[in-house]
């Protein structure tokens, strides 16, 4: 089977870095399978999991905005924040989604709704990761 290699950076580290036979993720346009010799590509991602499928297995990785790049054997992520679903701290992640939905349901003049908004995707994208929906 084919495969392609998937590398995951933020400025701090490389996140996670291996070869898969597909990657699932979400840009700006909508959702994107990508299959090894895929054409070349850039595009925006939106705060989502990122599904990395190696043989019968999935992978998920939380990827906090950020830019793909498809090469013909690779894809590189650049994210500004990624974990893998293991290392994601899921009854934090559901404090901080309790506390974007309590700010936006306030309707106050001083709540910045749009991190709010960032804030809760970031949240839910992290609880969807670890897989305990």
């Amino acid at each position: 089977m084919s495969t392609l290699r998937l590398e995951v950076v933020t400025p701090e580290r490389k996140v996670y870095e291996e070869d898969v036979s597909m990657v699932v993720v979400k840009g700006v346009a909508g959702e994107l399978g990508i299959l090894p010799h895929h054409i070349p590509l850039v595009t925006p991602l939106k705060i989502a999991p990122i599904k990395a499928k190696k043989g019968n297995s999935e992978e998920f990785i939380a990827v906090h905005g950020g830019f793909m790049e498809v090469r013909k054997d690779k894809v590189v992520i650049l994210a500004e924040a990624a974990e893998l679903g293991s290392d994601i701290d899921v009854s934090r992640a559901q404090q901080a989604k309790e506390r974007a939905e309590q700010r936006l349901a306030a309707k106050a003049d001083e709540v910045d709704h749009k991190r709010a908004e960032l804030a809760l995707q970031r949240a839910v994208t992290r609880i969807q990761t670890s897989g305990q929906q």
